[in-house]
């Protein structure tokens, strides 16, 4: 399981807008001083990754992110993990939002969700999962399977990314949690994805780094697909 590229998801660091309850969307809003401080405290934990690339969200906050995380990095802009459009939402309070007759089809149906003026949260997940499956067939291509790479977008889109690799319906997206600047961590195989961390804010990250690649044994059948039975040993220490 460890001979395929790992994919880093990072969510950008907390906003002005998260911070007054707001729904910022495709807004320029930028990291308030507790987004600023939790980018710096991620770059920790991401300092002395071997990162074969870095890609983010045009939107300034994942990029502000980035720049505070990873001050060496040249991140590459990918409008696949763009922000959902949410129309005539964005800029609205979510308490104000609650209330509209949406609201429920976003929580219990996003699949059939529309924002008025804006992109379905079905077309969100469909673009953003084939930008993320696209970098990383071509970074396990360029820089082997034991490359790690980072992509720094938003909390909708990171947990369409994960609902796709855990093969759950759009609709149960809602289950599944990603604060701000949490690190979740995504090994895709030719058979199936697997979810190695999810909304880590604060473990180590470099047991996430693969170890060097053994040669196996012909007679051997198990393959970078499999998963361990029994749960399997863990990274190693």
């Amino acid at each position: 399981m460890v001979s395929v590229a790992t994919l880093l998801l990072l969510r950008h660091g907390r906003t002005t807008a998260n911070a007054d309850g707001g729904l910022a969307g495709r807004q320029p809003v930028e990291l308030d001083e507790t987004g600023r401080g939790q980018a710096a405290a991620v770059g920790e934990r991401l300092k002395g990754l071997p990162l074969a690339a870095v890609v983010t969200s045009p939107l300034i906050r994942c990029r502000q992110t980035l720049e505070l995380a990873l001050p060496g990095a040249e991140p590459v802009v990918e409008e696949g993990l763009i922000e959902c459009g949410y129309g005539a939402w964005e800029g609205q309070p979510l308490k104000k939002l609650a209330k509209e007759p949406l609201w429920p089809v976003v929580q219990q149906h996003p699949s059939a969700a529309v924002f008025p003026e804006g992109e379905s949260m079905a077309a969100m997940s469909a673009r953003a999962v084939a930008a993320v499956r696209a970098w990383d067939a071509r970074i396990s291509a360029e820089h082997g399977p034991e490359a790690v790479w980072l992509a720094c977008s938003h909390g909708d889109v990171i947990k369409a990314i994960v609902a796709d690799a855990l093969g759950v319906h759009l609709d149960l997206f809602q289950r599944i949690v990603a604060d701000p600047a949490s690190v979740t961590a995504i090994r895709y195989t030719a058979l199936r994805p697997f979810l190695v961390r999810l909304n880590d804010t604060g473990g180590d990250l470099a047991s996430l780094v693969p170890p060097p690649r053994k040669r196996r044994r012909r007679a051997t059948r198990a393959t970078d697909s499999d998963a361990a039975v029994g749960g399997g040993a863990g990274a190693a220490r």
